[in-house]
């Protein structure tokens, strides 16, 4: 399944079809103030809003969601939110700046916004799982002193399936040890390499298998790391190619991003993304 820009502009050519369309993701037919079921809205004029046919009451669909009190058009947001959902390394606030002719102030807060539409949901990751940590690309400044500290970002990834990932203070066992607990089911077998933060594992009643990379072994049988190590190379390619650097304070952010589109890589996410924006609040 694909969803072009074609069909985007099709869907959504004006402000005043992303403004209904954001009515119907979020209410459908139900009045939110009176609660009647197959309700008429009709368009306040010069307002982005709607009066309900039964209660009379003033509806306003965009309060609440990432398009709330911007003064830039709801096609553009419509169309940066169809530009994340294509880009398959991410968009930066610069190409956001040129494409919608908007501030890159404008831009940098556009996309910020966008990214809460991916945050992770949380879903236990069961079968056969992958586990691994890395390190967030990073660029040191010539003239900064000393040594920047490496931010660590731990991940686990089902086989064929979804993948979580977060942003955490260290590769210790303190650490990582109640994520994975939390996030992977207990009658789930774990793939690893032999790092000592993963040698409880057996202990806490997961089947746990390894591969050794410190002597070059990276398949054994069905033991491998290979598909955590292919997300870990699309992030950090995606990351270093079109953001350059990420401050700590909002790399979690840019995680649920890659994270997102992994999950959803076999559909078209731009829907995906404007019924989250209209329900968002």
């Amino acid at each position: 399944m694909r969803y072009t820009f074609k069909d985007f502009k099709e869907e959504y050519p004006d402000d005043t079809a992303c403004l209904n369309a954001v009515l119907e993701n979020r209410y459908g037919n139900t009045c939110p103030r009176c609660g009647v079921i197959g309700v008429k809205f009709h368009p306040i004029t010069g307002r982005q809003g709607f009066v309900c046919s039964e209660c009379d009451k003033h509806i306003y669909p965009l309060a609440g969601t990432i398009f709330r009190k911007s003064t830039t058009s709801l096609w553009s947001w419509f169309y940066a939110i169809y530009l994340f959902s294509v880009s398959k390394n991410g968009v930066s606030a610069k190409e956001l700046e040129r494409h919608l002719g908007v501030t890159y102030k404008t831009a940098w807060r556009m996309a910020k916004q966008i990214r809460l539409l991916m945050e992770q949901d949380g879903e236990i990751l069961t079968g056969d799982v992958e586990v691994d940590e890395t390190y967030a690309p990073s660029r040191k400044h010539p003239r900064a002193l000393g040594h920047s500290k490496k931010q660590v970002i731990f991940g686990a990834v089902e086989r064929n399936g979804r993948v979580n990932a977060s942003h955490v203070k260290s590769a210790g066992v303190r650490v990582l040890m109640p994520i994975i607990e939390n996030n992977i089911q207990a009658e789930a077998t774990i793939y690893s390499d032999e790092a000592r933060v993963y040698k409880t594992l057996n202990k806490r009643g997961y089947s746990h298998t390894t591969v050794n990379h410190s002597k070059l072994e990276y398949v054994r049988g069905n033991a491998h790391t290979n598909t955590i190590e292919g997300f870990w190379s699309q992030l950090k390619r995606s990351i270093d190619g079109t953001y350059h650097a990420v401050s700590p304070k909002y790399l979690q952010s840019y995680i649920n991003q890659f994270v997102f589109q992994y999950n959803f890589r076999d559909l078209p996410t731009c829907p995906v993304l404007l019924e989250r924006a209209a329900k968002l609040s």
